[in-house]
């Protein structure tokens, strides 16, 4: 079980451990932002048709700052921010074993999960584990490498639009009375490296009030046997990125991916991976999973499963 430093009755993000005096004030490196384009960006999770593209719109590298969140001079807060660092170890030992991270480590997400929202029920749905490449090629959007896992993905971009995480509690709670009775659900990311301290490639997220709607694109993510729709990020000076150099197992970070409250909350969280400058030569492939999890608040009346 995931254990929180701070009072029970309302409790808080874990305090960061120190950092390294090379993350004293964040690093400078590339985010890949969508260029601008009259088409609606489309990307591919299996090789394509013949003839037919990865991705049909181009993406820039831009080298930003990446400020060290664990030196932020007000704890990151979900509702404010988008984002926040637990410190919540997990029973799980094996995360590529799946019958453990089904009867493990998704009840110890749904615990974190409401912890984190204040909300009053938890279904976790979705889990992906991704592994850098050997070769560390340039990060794209995150596919299968030749081992068969997922990369991680360099790729701006929330994981749900206004339209798919609606869809997302209807594909949750499929019975139509009970979707009715929801008065505010909202969908949250939970992130963590598996394999010790991440030392070369992390993942960075954008404070949730730097971002405008006019900033989020939405563009279709197209598998086997369906179509999904996320947002992908145009650049803005407005923007403000962070990471947690060196997260390692016992942390996870959750991230707002969409919130139905349309006012006073944040809704929507832009994150990618990026390369640190100059990692050590002998750093270790960074290896993590993330899992979703939708939350419904209040006293509505839906089943817990």
């Amino acid at each position: 079980m995931h254990t929180v430093i701070d009072h029970p009755q309302a409790p808080h993000p874990a305090a960061a451990a120190q950092a390294s005096p090379q993350h004293a004030t964040g690093v400078l490196a590339g985010l890949s932002y969508l260029q601008p384009t009259t088409e609606r960006p489309c990307s591919y999770a299996y090789q394509p048709p013949p003839g037919v593209p990865w991705e049909n719109c181009a993406y820039e590298q831009r080298t930003l700052p990446i400020a060290d969140a664990r030196r932020a001079a007000q704890r990151p807060a979900l509702e404010r921010e988008g984002f926040a660092l637990w410190d919540a170890p997990s029973a799980v030992k094996d995360f590529y074993d799946a019958e453990a991270i089904k009867t493990t480590y998704y009840p110890e997400a749904c615990e974190l999960a409401l912890a984190a929202t204040g909300a009053s029920r938890a279904y976790v749905f979705d889990h992906l584990v991704r592994k850098r490449e050997p070769d560390r090629a340039a990060l794209s959007f995150g596919r299968a490498g030749a081992e068969g896992r997922a990369a991680a993905n360099g790729r701006i971009h929330t994981d749900y639009t206004e339209a798919s995480g609606r869809k997302r509690l209807e594909l949750v709670l499929p019975n139509p009375q009970e979707v009715a009775r929801v008065r505010r659900f909202a969908i949250v990311n939970i992130w963590r490296s598996i394999k010790g301290p991440v030392v070369d490639t992390p993942l960075a997220v954008c404070d949730a009030r730097s971002v405008m709607v006019r900033d989020l694109i939405p563009a279709e993510v197209r598998y086997p046997r369906r179509t999904g729709e996320i947002y992908v990020a145009q650049h803005s000076p407005l923007h403000r990125w962070s990471y947690y150099p060196e997260m390692d197992r016992h942390e996870a970070l959750v991230f707002k991916q969409y919130d139905s409250q349309i006012s006073g909350v944040t809704r929507f969280t832009p994150h990618a991976a990026f390369d640190l400058p100059n990692p050590p030569p002998d750093a270790p492939l960074r290896e993590s999973i993330e899992l979703r999890c939708l939350v419904v608040y209040g006293d509505d009346g839906v089943q817990a499963p």
